[in-house]
């Protein structure tokens, strides 16, 4: 049996603290300790699924960064990556509780992170080589200029090496310093993947056009394959080679938590193209997932093992 990897991600762990009961954070006094981290929510994802995962990153020495090393080891996430170092601190977040569905209030406590100092000499080019597939996001790229290199280098490296590159801008607007910049370099990078996943309000303000067909189509004529159009409830749009189309949503009875909700759909896209599926079955595999995702209360808890998924 083969040890290479089948995907790697390059990302900030936190330790998330999400409020036990609904209402304003700073009236919370109980909280539930969780990871988050958009990168890490889709290693984590593909990772149940069976794919053998790396993950690459920078963590403080502290309790917090133990936790999380802990935790993506127990997934069984290749960690050997990982910098642990004592003279930085590991990010954390405090999220919120909702009961309407909306988005939960999120704070963050993140600047200056140990994961924020990784820089591009720190890539293990052999090891990133010997991977089938990177995935990227917005998020990791957004939290300082040196990471932007890391992540744009490791998108630039595998493509060279023939390897699959995907990317979800999951767009972070208070990581930068204006719309336009992060419209420049969030676009810059999604030039770089083979597959691309925005949701429909991002694609808007990234390309300028309304539809999803007109996103795609601005994506797939700068050189991705796939591109997928996250559209909430109601599914997605994916333009790839040859085949185009809309895969609805699935129902849910109450939606509990939509953070990482979207990690989850590439999580469910990735693991299925990678697998050989088709774009379609690829999409359906996704919405399953996310619409999982959306109905627990940490950012993981809803990502199903391989038996869970079933045939999908």
């Amino acid at each position: 049996m083969s040890d290479a990897l089948d995907v790697i991600t390059f990302g900030e762990a936190m330790m998330m603290l999400v409020a036990d009961q609904p209402g304003p954070l700073e009236h919370a006094t109980l909280f539930h300790k969780r990871t988050a981290g958009a990168e890490t929510n889709v290693a984590i994802g593909l990772a149940r699924l069976g794919l053998k995962v790396g993950w690459a990153s920078r963590l403080g020495s502290d309790s917090m960064g133990r936790y999380l090393l802990d935790a993506m080891r127990q997934e069984g996430i290749d960690c050997s990556h990982v910098v642990c170092d004592a003279s930085q601190r590991t990010g954390m977040q405090f999220k919120g509780r909702v009961t309407d569905g909306s988005d939960p209030p999120v704070e963050y406590h993140r600047k200056g992170s140990a994961a924020s100092r990784m820089r591009v000499e720190e890539i293990d080019e052999a090891w990133l080589r010997g991977a089938r597939h990177l995935h990227s996001t917005g998020v990791f790229p957004a939290i300082s200029g040196n990471c932007y290199q890391v992540a744009k280098k490791a998108m630039e490296i595998m493509k060279e090496a023939g390897a699959t590159v995907s990317f979800d801008p999951n767009l972070r607007p208070t990581l930068w310093a204006s719309t336009e910049a992060m419209r420049e370099g969030i676009n810059a990078l999604a030039f770089l993947a083979d597959w691309v996943f925005p949701g429909l309000e991002e694609g808007r303000l990234l390309t300028g056009l309304e539809s999803p067909q007109d996103i795609a189509r601005f994506y797939r004529n700068r050189g991705a394959k796939v591109v997928v159009i996250k559209l909430g409830a109601a599914g997605a749009y994916f333009d790839a080679v040859g085949q185009t189309g809309y895969v609805a949503g699935f129902p849910v009875e109450k939606v509990v938590d939509t953070v990482g909700a979207g990690d989850g759909f590439a999580a469910g896209v990735i693991s299925a193209l990678l697998e050989g599926k088709d774009i379609r079955a690829a999409v359906e595999r996704g919405a399953w997932i996310g619409a999982r995702a959306v109905q627990v209360l940490g950012d993981t808890e809803g990502l199903p093992t391989r038996q869970e998924l079933g045939d999908r």
